[in-house]
């Protein structure tokens, strides 16, 4: 709506007893109480930045295109049709006019019961004012809903018959009248009316389509719920030509016809949608399980989560994949995390994205950049493992950051990478609270059919084509191409999906520590808000962890010994004895018993490490339930008498040995030529290679060399963590302003209705009167005469003040002290007692009476 919707206002003095019809938005506002103010303020927040003047400024603020293109999109689907039904209406609507149009000549008693509160919603958000027998639709909401040829209305709707025979010759309109069997008028504007009043008739209506035949009535049904327009030849066939003759298709272009609105109406039997769709619908049950059996299955992802998170972090100890310039993870890398992880890539992607969010990896920021854990990583690792379960999916859920995005293309056709920009949607958070909450309106144990759950989330967020012209993305490629739906039907799908990933849902019910996380009771029915922030959300983490960490596998400290070289751990262990064994032995199968297998390998590992061989076989005993098998004690100690034999030091790189026929067996052993190897000494070989790569290539012949420092002494290889430096979690990008507090909205409402009494207020003697809008002027001597009487009598004033900066503004101020050539009084207007300058005053009326 534009700003000339509000010049017009007209103020009635209270106390007159003269009740009118508001002629503005503004107007309407004016009339609406602080808690009508506070609801419109709470459902647009972008209203409130920076606070309004005043309402004729909130009001102008209301119709701009961006806050009605965002209000329109937050209504649910019936909403949105009343809204569409309006665009199509006469401006003005009456209610009765309004209710036509949805429910159709046959009537709907589920629509009229649901359309008192459509109205409502769109009156509360100032999407629609007036009276019931004078509804309409804020400007720039018409403009955007309403048909036209660029952009045609959702209802289907074409033009009405004034707008198509725009620009028409008086003569042709007069030819159409005549073959509709109407009698001749004198100008084009009666022509129309006329021509009108036809379409609009239902009897003559019908008697004027049955004299159609059956291919003029199959033209029509073609076109009755749109698109409206339709392309014909240079020579139209008899049935378009009838039609085109009566008006019934009007022409818009040479080779262009459209169904005028008032004869898809009566075809439609009087109804502007198709389908309205005034109830919700119901999120139906797939399938039910017995709750505990959901607690225990979403424990059991819960504790895999932490494991997959865990592993892929401990993969990248020492520094991770390199950062792309564009930055994010390269394809290469993304791959080969998930065959690591022996997940698929959208899960890997999910994965490090999800630890990434939780601020337990990033970039090192360094010249040659990497990734690898933060020092947060460690903090996590000594948490309580229901107490790092809810460090995960607190951030997840806040998240705007989308892992499903993975894989496609952004809108200039570059492919999305794994931790790089571009993936943020401002959607995300709400659909995924929204999504949980839904499965928590379900009876516990309960899973949601997706379908249904989707259809819902449709409803209550539909897709509009308007988005589009907002600049909505493009057609979804990737990862996004082979779902139906929009945006949010994608993000709804990959919610459940990361929702079990993360064991938040366990066999697709909703799970009891994840109701405590969202602050919903544990049973029946859900609040639609999501939890709020700070201490709130803290205690709810803490108590989502209560629940969480009976259902866990608790740790254990000992494993089964075998003589096949593994061993099984029968749980999770303990965090000493997991760091200690990952390093004495590899990992060869996970799941519910972990598989660890120990080779000659893994034993030298331990053994540079600064083991000694009675130290692995002292560790072994203490925490093997069963007794040490031979063949892995036989490991143990040939490894061990083998390691060290050799050294390996830096000259470029030398060997050294002991024994003089391990030397010449190295030389003679055509797998050394690349390294370069030539005898110094009885005992000493030099190599052109590094020491690292000397010790790799005599360990691929099967050899257990050990490094050397340069006082000789072997140098234990232990394996130091890489950190980044400190580094704060991504903030999600908020999807405009926050939802403002209660004590926002009412400091908000009290600073407007100030403001809009110092706007509105009638003023009195000793200025002249001044146009709405214009500061008073008044004399110096007239100023400060008319400020120190109100201090004595305790009257309000109305002031132009002129700040600073040279800001010109007016306020209603209570005066109580003048001196030093300041007054000091209460404003009205910023609720605060405020101190101004007199020679800043540009003038100072009294208000009127009624006003006080």
């Amino acid at each position: 709506m534009g700003i000339g919707e509000h010049d017009r206002e007209a103020h009635v003095p209270e106390g007159t007893g003269a009740v009118t019809a508001p002629r503005t938005l503004a107007e309407a506002l004016r009339a609406r109480g602080d808690e009508g103010l506070a609801a419109l303020l709470r459902a647009r927040p972008d209203l409130l930045n920076p606070v309004p003047n005043d309402l004729t400024q909130l009001a102008t603020r209301a119709g701009t295109r961006g806050s009605v293109v965002r209000a329109l999109e937050r209504l649910d689907r019936f909403a949105l049709q009343t809204a569409e039904a309006l665009a199509v209406a006469p401006d003005p609507a009456p209610y009765p006019v309004l209710l036509a149009l949805l429910t159709g000549d046959e009537g709907d008693p589920v629509i009229e019961a649901a359309l008192p509160d459509a109205v409502a919603l769109l009156r509360e958000q100032a999407l629609v004012w007036g009276e019931d027998d004078r509804l309409r639709l804020v400007r720039t909401a018409r403009e955007l809903l309403a048909p036209s040829p660029q952009h045609p209305s959702p209802t289907g709707l074409g033009p009405t018959v004034g707008e198509a025979t725009a620009g028409m010759s008086p003569g042709r309109v007069q030819e159409i009248l005549t073959a509709a069997g109407l009698a001749p008028t004198h100008d084009p504007v009666s022509a129309v009316a006329a021509l009108t009043g036809l379409f609009t008739d239902r009897d003559r209506m019908g008697a004027l389509l049955d004299e159609a035949s059956p291919e003029a009535l199959a033209v029509l049904d073609r076109l009755v719920w749109g698109p409206p327009y339709g392309e014909v030849t240079a020579n139209p066939t008899p049935p378009v030509r009838w039609l085109r003759d009566r008006g019934l298709l009007l022409p818009v272009s040479e080779r262009t016809l459209v169904l005028p609105r008032e004869v898809a109406l009566h075809l439609r039997g009087g109804r502007a949608h198709r389908t309205p769709e005034p109830v919700a619908p119901e999120v139906r049950v797939l399938r039910e399980h017995r709750p505990e059996a959901v607690d225990g299955a979403a424990a059991g992802q819960a504790h895999a989560a932490l494991a997959t998170v865990e592993e892929l972090l401990k993969s990248w100890d020492g520094g991770g994949p390199q950062v792309l310039r564009a930055g994010g993870l390269s394809v290469r890398d993304l791959r080969r995390t998930a065959a690591a992880l022996d997940v698929t890539e959208q899960a890997a992607a999910f994965w490090l994205e999800l630890a990434h969010g939780a601020g337990l990896l990033a970039s090192d920021g360094e010249a040659d950049e990497r990734y690898a854990p933060t020092p947060a990583y460690d903090h996590w690792l000594d948490l309580p493992p229901a107490e790092r379960w809810t460090r995960l999916v607190t951030p997840w859920l806040a998240a705007t950051r989308t892992p499903g995005l993975v894989g496609g293309q952004d809108a200039k056709g570059r492919t999305l990478a794994a931790l790089g920009p571009d993936l943020d949607r401002t959607a995300a958070p709400e659909v995924r609270h929204r999504v949980l909450h839904l499965l928590a309106t379900l009876p516990p144990g309960a899973a949601a059919d997706p379908e249904t759950l989707f259809a819902r989330l449709r409803w209550e967020h539909p897709s509009r084509g308007g988005a589009a012209r907002s600049g909505a993305r493009g057609p979804a490629t990737g990862p996004e191409a082979g779902l139906p739906g929009d945006l949010r039907s994608r993000l709804a799908r990959w919610t459940l999906a990361e929702a079990e990933l993360l064991g938040i849902t366990g066999r697709g019910a909703l799970a009891g520590p994840a109701r405590a996380l969202l602050n919903l009771p544990l049973t029946g029915a859900a609040s639609p808000t999501a939890p709020g922030g700070g201490v709130e959300e803290a205690v709810a983490a803490e108590r989502a962890a209560e629940l969480l960490a009976p259902l866990l596998p608790e740790a254990v400290d000992h494993v089964l010994l075998q003589a096949d070289l593994t061993a099984v751990a029968p749980g999770p262990l303990r965090r000493p004895l997991a760091e200690a064994l990952a390093v004495l032995a590899d990992v060869e199968s996970k799941g519910g018993a972990t598989v660890y297998r120990f080779t000659p390998g893994s034993v030298r590992r331990a053994l540079d490490a600064g083991q000694t061989a009675s130290d692995l076989h002292a560790f072994l005993a203490a925490h093997s339930r069963t007794p040490v098998p031979q063949p892995l004690a036989y490991l143990v100690d040939d490894v061990a008498r083998r390691h060290g034999h050799l050294r390996v030091g830096a000259a470029t790189a030398y060997v050294r040995c002991d024994d003089d026929t391990v030397l010449g067996e190295i030389l003679a052993d055509r797998r050394s030529a690349a390294l370069g190897l030539r005898r110094l000494a009885p005992t000493v070989l030099a190599a052109r290679t590094d020491p690292a790569t000397l010790l790799d290539g005599l360990r691929s012949m099967g050899y257990a060399p050990a490094a050397e420092s340069a006082e000789g002494d072997v140098l234990v290889t232990r394996a130091d963590a890489y950190r980044t430096p400190a580094r704060t979690a991504p903030v999600p990008v908020p999807d405009g302003p926050p939802a403002p507090d209660d004590a926002l909205l009412g400091a908000a409402v009290r600073a407007i209705r100030a403001g809009d009494r110092a706007a509105t207020a009638v003023r009195g003697g000793p200025a002249a009167p001044a146009p709405a809008g214009s500061l008073p002027r008044t004399s110096a001597a007239e100023t400060l005469a008319t400020v120190q009487a109100a201090v004595m009598t305790g009257s309000a004033v109305w002031i132009g003040y002129v700040n600073a900066d040279g800001a010109a503004s007016q306020r209603v101020i209570a005066p109580v002290r003048v001196e030093g050539g300041f007054v000091t009084g209460y404003d009205h207007t910023a609720d605060e007692v405020r101190t101004y300058p007199l020679h800043r005053i540009t003038g100072v009326a009294e208000l009127a009476d009624d006003q006080v």
